[in-house]
Formats: structure tokens, C-alpha cells, sequence
């Protein structure tokens, strides 16, 4: 297992990993597999989505906040509840098939870490399987 530890730098951003996850791809020489990507914090989660108009991830985070408002009466002490329920949304892992040598993405996919309660040093962990 791989891991990618990654600061971020806002209370909530959106990171583009498509580049660390490709090159953790060619490090293992994988021809034919599936890579793992797991998330394991509460307040963060993982995505697959467009990555050729950086003001997708700018809407996405408005909607997110559109659904989860922060200013409702949460229970949780750590005033984090908004954080929770955007990551369990987003979820905390993805799976993604690796064709010749290559993720097997969409034209306009990107793989990107959702951070919803930062700033904060993360971890990502990896594994390929090879197939």
C-alpha cells in the first residue's frame, strides 16, 4: 500500500491527485489491474469528476454548501457536522481499472481529495491489484 500525505491550505478545497495517482501507477509498473483509493478521515472524502473547467470544483462546493448549510442547530461538539455529512456524500473511496498501463479514465475525469474541514495535514492511501 501506498500513502500520499497532502496539507491543505482552506477550510474546504477540492485537489487534483490525477498526477500523484498516475505516478504511483507507472512506479508499479502495473499493466492490467485496479487501483484502490481510500480516504481514511471523516471530514474528507475522494471523487472522480470533470477536470477540464477549474470552476466545476468551485460549483460543486457551492452546491455542497447549497445541501449542507452551516448554520443549522448540529449537535456534534466539534462544530465540524457539515464536514462529516459533505464527505459522506462525496464518499471515502473509489475504484478505478488500469488498461495498458494507464487509468482508465474518462476524457474529462480527474481524481480529486475533497477537503471539507481544513486546514489539515491528510492521507491518502493506494494499493493496485494486478489483474
Amino acid at each position: 500500500m501506498h500513502e500520499i500525505e497532502i496539507n491543505t491550505s482552506k477550510k474546504e478545497e477540492i485537489l487534483d491527485i490525477t498526477n500523484n495517482i498516475l505516478n504511483l501507477c507507472k512506479q508499479e509498473e502495473i499493466f492490467d489491474g485496479i487501483c484502490y483509493i481510500y480516504i481514511p478521515h471523516t471530514t474528507a472524502g475522494i471523487s472522480i469528476n470533470e477536470n477540464a473547467d477549474p470552476a466545476v470544483k468551485k460549483d460543486i462546493l457551492k452546491i455542497l454548501k447549497h445541501i449542507i448549510p452551516g448554520n443549522l442547530n448540529y449537535e456534534h461538539a466539534e462544530n465540524n457536522s457539515p464536514a462529516h455529512a459533505k464527505a459522506m456524500l462525496c464518499g471515502f473511496s473509489i475504484e478505478i481499472f488500469i488498461e495498458n498501463g494507464a487509468l482508465n479514465l474518462g476524457t474529462w475525469q480527474g481524481i480529486y481529495f475533497c477537503e471539507f474541514d481544513g486546514p489539515r495535514r491528510r492521507y491518502i492511501h493506494v494499493k493496485f491489484i494486478r489483474t
